[in-house]
């Protein structure tokens, strides 16, 4: 099939890249998963437009892009509120939309959360790199070009009508993660939350921790009371790998939550922050605040089980809601 001409970008944002669900299996090789850093909000995207869950999307930060529609396409916008509007008209989010040609869609800032996300029919057309057509920026490949998007990229999608059936499908609001400033996540202790002490690791649970302002897709770096460590401890490891999430503890006991591109630390990591939490450090900005709320695995798993039969029962699929 071939592709064809669907937007032409009048303002990149501050940070707007091509993202999918990421690329798995190559961290044996040094390359994270990348992907959206929010899956639930992107992946209900794709299931609003009856699109396969792999195809790319966009992730916009903070600020997010200025678009001009150059053929009809469907779109749904997820994720944080950044005031999308279309031809200068508020637009409904968690919604499927059809744009037609010379139609305009921009972001006005934020009103809760920090990352959007642009989901098209069909998904956007880029090559695949080790499976995935995910921007890691580090890396500089994935994407286009391993680069956020600038003034004047145009974007493809593949030669096909939106389906029509799917205009007006919405996301059950109910269902929506609430992206207030100052959530509680849930984590479970480990791998090495015996390097700290009782007190070190009452302290990291009990306390309400601040989003600093060095925060990327790498890492989110916190600040607040010190966390206390065995004195009879090294403060570092041998790296080891780690997956998203992980809390790691340097030197000098801030903790930092690690996202979708790193995958080795040499840091103790006091715990790991559980996966359907993930999408709420996803949308942290600095300034917010944050609690740890430990659980065990076995809550853990229960929980992301909930959340994916959610998404199957919305995507229309028979299963059988967990016990």
């Amino acid at each position: 099939m071939k592709d064809v001409e669907a937007f032409e970008v009048l303002e990149p944002g501050i940070l707007t890249t091509v993202q999918d669900v990421g690329r798995c299996g190559y961290r044996e090789f040094g390359v994270p998963p990348s992907g959206a850093l929010d899956t639930f909000s992107f992946r209900i995207g794709n299931i609003l437009l009856g699109n396969d869950a792999g195809e790319a999307g966009l992730e916009a930060t903070v600020i997010g892009p200025k678009l001009k529609a150059l053929r009809e396409v469907a779109i749904a916008v997820t994720g944080g509120d950044l005031m999308p509007v279309l031809n200068g008209d508020p637009l409904e989010m968690w919604r499927v939309h059809l744009l037609i040609e010379g139609d305009v869609i921009s972001f006005k800032g934020i009103r809760s959360g920090c990352r959007a996300y642009l989901a098209v029919n069909g998904g956007f057309s880029l090559p695949r790199i080790m499976e995935s057509r995910s921007t890691y920026l580090s890396g500089r490949f994935g994407g286009l070009e391993g680069r956020p998007l600038r003034k004047g990229d145009v974007l493809r999608i593949p030669d096909r009508p939106p389906v029509l059936d799917r205009l007006g499908s919405r996301f059950p609001m109910d269902w929506i993660l609430p992206f207030k400033g100052n959530p509680v996540l849930s984590i479970v202790p480990g791998p090495q939350d015996d390097h700290f002490t009782e007190n070190g690791f009452r302290t990291f649970s009990t306390q309400v921790f601040q989003v600093s302002r060095h925060c990327d897709r790498m890492g989110i770096r916190l600040e607040g009371p010190t966390i206390e460590r065995r004195s009879d401890v090294e403060e570092s490891i041998i790296s080891e790998g780690f997956l998203p999430g992980a809390i790691q503890v340097p030197g000098d006991g801030k903790p930092i939550i690690i996202l979708t591109e790193l995958v080795t630390g040499g840091y103790t990591k006091i715990a790991t922050v559980i996966s359907v939490d993930l999408p709420k450090v996803a949308q942290l900005k600095p300034g917010d605040r944050v609690r740890f709320h430990p659980i065990s695995i076995e809550e853990a798993h229960q929980l992301l089980k909930e959340q994916e039969w959610r998404l199957e029962k919305f995507r229309g699929g028979k299963i059988t809601r967990p016990a």
